[in-house]
């Protein structure tokens, strides 16, 4: 509800049997992202949960992955994830998040997660480098802006802007 009252469409996934790890598809402005819920206390989530969600993010073509714990992240876990589109949310700031959704009205988050939306640099989906807005110089777009993998001619990643 909290990512709901924050502007995205949610999916939430209700089948049965192998999920590939995702339980919950966030859409905004056409983007997906993807999000593991950990039921985790007394143990940390490892740098193996959170390595296999990155390689479902990357086959899935999503912008960035969430893994929310009720309790903690591994150091390996937090170091693996840094410089790269995932963001895990520990059960303390789960906590806040929920806190700040229920004590704000809906149209000021909206516009609060607009402007995050805009100040955070994105990420190719396929290597993680960053992307960069570029201009088309031939062809049909010609003169079209366009988001284009910093890692190219290596990865050949486009997102319209």
């Amino acid at each position: 509800e909290a990512y709901r009252r924050l502007g995205y469409q949610v999916i939430e996934n209700t089948a049965g049997g192998a999920d590939g790890g995702v339980d919950l598809r966030l859409i905004k402005g056409g983007n997906t992202t993807l999000v593991q819920c950990k039921q985790w206390r007394n143990q940390s989530v490892g740098v193996k949960t959170v390595r296999e969600m990155y390689g479902v993010m990357v086959a899935e073509q999503a912008i960035e992955v969430i893994i929310v714990c009720t309790g903690s992240f591994t150091a390996d876990a937090q170091r693996f994830a840094e410089g790269k589109p995932i963001k895990l949310i520990t059960g303390n700031e789960l906590q806040s998040l929920v806190a700040a959704v229920r004590s704000t009205p809906r149209e000021h988050l909206v516009i609060q997660q607009a402007v995050m939306d805009v100040s955070k640099t994105q990420h190719c989906p396929r290597c993680s480098s960053k992307l960069v807005l570029r201009t088309a110089k031939r062809g049909a777009n010609a003169g079209n802006e366009f988001y284009g993998c910093a890692g190219f001619p290596k990865c050949r990643y486009t997102k319209e802007a």
